[in-house]
C-alpha cells in the first residue's frame, strides 16, 4: 500500500476519533447540565474548570448509585408529614428551635431514604444527584441557621430558612411517594377491568 494512502487513512481515523470524542464530551456535558441544573454551574464555578466539575459530578452520580436509596412507605410519609406540621407550628413561638428541628427532620427523612447523613457537604453532594432543584435551598437554610447561631439573622431570615427546608422536605417526600405509587399495581396489571 502506498505510504500516502496509509497517512491519509491514519489522518481520517484521527479526525473521526477527535470528532467522536468532541461529540461524546458535548453529550455528556448536556446530560450533566440537565441532571444537575444550577448545581452544574455552581460546581463549575467552585472548581474553576468544566472538566473538573464534570468529573466531580460524575463521581457524585457513581457514589449515589452505590447507595441503597429507597422510596418511603405511605406510613413513613404520613409520619414525617405530621412531624413537619408540628415543626412549622412551633415556628410561631420559637423560630430558632423550629429551624433546628426542621434540619433534624430533613436529616431523618434522608436517612430513612438511605442517604448517609454524615458531614453536611457530603450530604449536599449526595442529595444534589436526585434533588438538584432544591439542593440550593438546603445550603441556604443551613447558612441562615448558622447566621442565627452567630446572632446575625432576623426572624424574617429564619422564616426564609423554613421555606428553604420545606422545599427540600417536600421534594424528598413527593418523589418518594411518587415512586411508591409508580410501583403499585394498576387495576389493569392485576387483571381488574
Amino acid at each position: 500500500m502506498d505510504p500516502k494512502v496509509i497517512w491519509m487513512l491514519a489522518a481520517i481515523v484521527i479526525v473521526v476519533a477527535v470528532v467522536g470524542w468532541i461529540l461524546w464530551s458535548r453529550k455528556r456535558t448536556a446530560q450533566l447540565r440537565e441532571r444537575f441544573g444550577p448545581e452544574y454551574d455552581r460546581t463549575v464555578q467552585q472548581t474553576g474548570a468544566v472538566r473538573k466539575a464534570e468529573a466531580a459530578l460524575h463521581a457524585r452520580e457513581k457514589r449515589v448509585e452505590r447507595l441503597q436509596i429507597r422510596p418511603l412507605t405511605s406510613d413513613e410519609v404520613e409520619r414525617f408529614s405530621s412531624s413537619w406540621e408540628r415543626v412549622q407550628a412551633r415556628f410561631v413561638d420559637d423560630p430558632h428551635a423550629a429551624i433546628t428541628e426542621a434540619d433534624k427532620l430533613v436529616g431523618e427523612v434522608m436517612a430513612a431514604r438511605g442517604y448517609p447523613v454524615g458531614e453536611f457537604d457530603q450530604r449536599v453532594e449526595d442529595i444534589s444527584v436526585d434533588h438538584p432543584d432544591v439542593v440550593m435551598n438546603y445550603r441556604a437554610a443551613r447558612d441562615i441557621a448558622a447566621q442565627h447561631d452567630r446572632g446575625q439573622a432576623s426572624t424574617e431570615d429564619l422564616r426564609q430558612a423554613m421555606v428553604h427546608y420545606r422545599a427540600l422536605f417536600r421534594d424528598l417526600l413527593e418523589r418518594a411517594d411518587a415512586a411508591e405509587r409508580a410501583e403499585e399495581p394498576t387495576p389493569a396489571s392485576r387483571g381488574v377491568q
